[in-house]
């Protein structure tokens, strides 16, 4: 059961160029809040580089570290980004990317919540001549396939960075039953997610496995409660689990950034049912170590906070003709999750890319010159074993 901490896959873009000064690095705005925008700024010149970034929230748990990285790539690459926080809110989505192409920025990378935003996206992006990738997400071939096409056929889409998740709802899953656990609750965030969904995928798919296998040890997964992006719909959530299943012997809140997570962990310590209620979910939190030692978290997946980098990086190499003639291909980037279930797990991932970035600026700078091919290959290579070995540890 227990996993060691697999491969996270980090690595960042872009030549160095200067670029023109536009305000100084602030908070983004809540997922309630009209969308607005957050900026930062490297040298001043007028052949500024400047990419938008689309995305549920700047601040919260997973929020706030993409954001971290992305400026640190930004400051070591002199690109100016500008950031428009749309909590998921379809209307919101579709009208970030309209906003940060006014705004004057040349590529754009978004996590998105539905394949349709993705339509008007596109669209938005052809019209300005925007460069345009995803993170966190894939637009489907099957389920949509008029969109997916649209994405093809576009000469301004550059592609998708995203993860497997039905594989990772599986692990997870995995990781509860080996643990004991057969009434396990489900929490999601927003009905229609993409992601959401291809998780809530993994999360059946273990669970009927473990059943046919097992026909005297019987899991059960509740239908999943909705809590949004907030700590109290997490929160919300879990009682409500909690309530209608006096057995309930395991929690999945299967993301939103991280704060549907901590309300959920609330929610179960407020019960004092830490000792009975197994917890696991994907997007690390700060204190995962301290969690996993006192029981209140037993396991988790993410690292992957890096996951936009690569799109910005593609973007970027878009913007600066490193990446040509998108027109009929759709470029698709695949990043490993880690998965933790013990103290142990996490300590490596903390020394290397929690305490440190996994990389220096000056290997964001050399990561810069990687054509697309070579950007897929270190998505899917690194791994704490990478990491360390460039540390020289």
């Amino acid at each position: 059961m227990k996993k060691r901490l697999v491969s996270i896959a980090l690595s960042l873009l872009m030549l160095g160029s200067t670029l023109a000064g536009c305000g100084n690095a602030a908070t983004g705005n809540t997922s309630s809040a009209p969308a607005s925008n957050t900026q930062t700024t490297a040298n001043s010149s007028t052949d500024t580089i400047k990419i938008g970034v689309s995305i549920w929230s700047s601040t919260d748990v997973l929020g706030s570290q993409c954001k971290l990285i992305l400026d640190e790539a930004a400051e070591a690459l002199g690109v100016e980004v500008m950031y428009v926080d749309q909590g998921h809110v379809s209307e919101k989505v579709t009208a970030s990317v309209e906003q940060l192409c006014a705004a004057g920025c040349q590529g754009i990378i978004i996590c998105n919540s539905s394949d349709t935003e993705m339509a008007s996206a596109i669209k938005t992006c052809n019209d300005n001549q925007v460069y345009l990738a995803q993170f966190f997400r894939i637009i489907s071939q099957e389920n949509s396939a008029d969109i997916y096409k649209a994405a093809l056929d576009s000469e301004y889409y550059v592609g998708a960075v995203h993860e497997n998740e039905p594989e990772n709802g599986e692990k997870l899953v995995q990781i509860l039953l080996e643990r004991g656990d057969r009434n396990i609750g489900l929490i999601g965030w927003e009905q229609g997610d993409a992601t959401w969904l291809g998780r809530w995928e993994g999360y059946k798919a273990g669970v009927e496995k473990w059943n046919a296998a097992h026909p005297d040890d019987q899991a059960v997964l509740s239908e999943p409660q909705y809590a949004g992006t907030s700590s109290e719909g997490g929160s919300k959530a879990a009682e409500a689990l909690m309530s209608a299943n006096p057995d309930l012997d395991a929690l999945i809140p299967a993301g939103g950034g991280g704060d549907p997570l901590q309300g959920a962990i609330a929610a179960v310590e407020r019960a004092g049912k830490t000792d009975q209620i197994d917890i696991v979910s994907t997007d690390f939190l700060p204190d995962l170590g301290e969690r996993l030692a006192n029981g209140s978290m037993a396991g988790e997946s993410g690292g992957h906070y890096c996951d936009p980098l690569f799109a910005f990086m593609a973007v970027y190499n878009a913007i600066k003709g490193n990446y040509k003639d998108f027109g009929g291909k759709f470029e698709d980037i695949k990043f490993p999750y880690l998965y933790v279930a013990s103290p142990e797990d996490y300590k490596d991932y903390e020394k290397y890319f929690v305490d440190q970035l996994p990389y220096t600026p000056e290997e964001l700078v050399q990561m810069s010159n990687l054509d697309m091919e070579g950007l897929k290959a270190a998505a899917a290579a690194l791994s704490i074993e990478d990491a360390a070995a460039r540390s020289g540890s």
